[in-house]
């Protein structure tokens, strides 16, 4: 009884009871890029070409010696880090698009990795973020 019971749970819970497929959700990534201060404006553009809403950057300076850097061609320590909110459908085209523009771009050169998100509060705020306008609309309404 109680197995039976708990197997009536999953099937509800999963949708597979009357046939219908398990809802898959866009989960969400923090896109970290690190680029020289100057090409902010450009990678933010850039980034946000790929549905993402959300952007912060935050400003900053290298902490490599004076030395090592210039030696290393990198006298401009300035830095600007982009955090970016983006779905993982998105993710692999922007990685791919941010490195050939570190690639071709003079002085455009930079990093970026991300960092998975656990969890979100909110139906609006997980819609919003995930670039899912439709449902941000309905929900609005």
């Amino acid at each position: 009884m109680a197995e039976a019971k708990r197997t009536g749970i999953a099937r509800r819970l999963y949708g597979k009871a009357s046939g219908r497929s398990r809802v898959t959700m866009n989960r969400l990534k923090i896109l970290v890029t690190i680029v020289n201060r100057a090409k902010a404006d450009f990678y933010m553009d850039h980034i946000q070409s790929f549905g993402v809403n959300m952007q912060m950057v935050v400003f900053g300076k290298g902490t490599a010696p004076r030395e090592i850097a210039t030696a290393m061609g990198l006298a401009d320590s300035d830095r600007a880090v982009i955090f970016s909110i983006i779905g993982e459908d998105k993710l692999r085209s922007a990685l791919d698009s941010i490195e050939e523009k570190f690639k071709t771009i003079v002085g455009g050169k930079g990093i970026a990795y991300t960092i998975p998100m656990s969890s979100i509060i909110g139906k609006s705020i997980f819609n919003f973020l995930s670039d899912n306008r439709d449902a941000v609309r309905r929900n609005e309404a």
